[in-house]
């Protein structure tokens, strides 16, 4: 899996989980769950990661969504 986005707007994680998944790409978000340890405050963030074969394809749908500044390097 590689990282394609990292960041703490959960509104922004799901608006690229559900772009990809309208692409046919899966994406996993990885530290989702880690309000629990740090009281729902959203200290960290939340990384979506896709498979290496589709990353390309994910960096190009994200850019042409206008969503390039927040990728993460790669």
């Amino acid at each position: 899996m590689r990282e394609l986005l990292r960041s703490n707007d959960v509104v922004l994680v799901s608006y690229v989980v559900d772009l990809l998944g309208q692409e046919g790409l899966c994406a996993e978000v990885f530290d989702g769950h880690m309000s629990v340890l740090e009281g729902s405050i959203g200290a960290f963030p939340r990384r979506i990661m896709i498979d290496p074969d589709d990353e390309l394809r994910a960096r190009r749908l994200l850019n042409e969504a206008g969503l390039r500044e927040h990728l993460a390097d790669g």
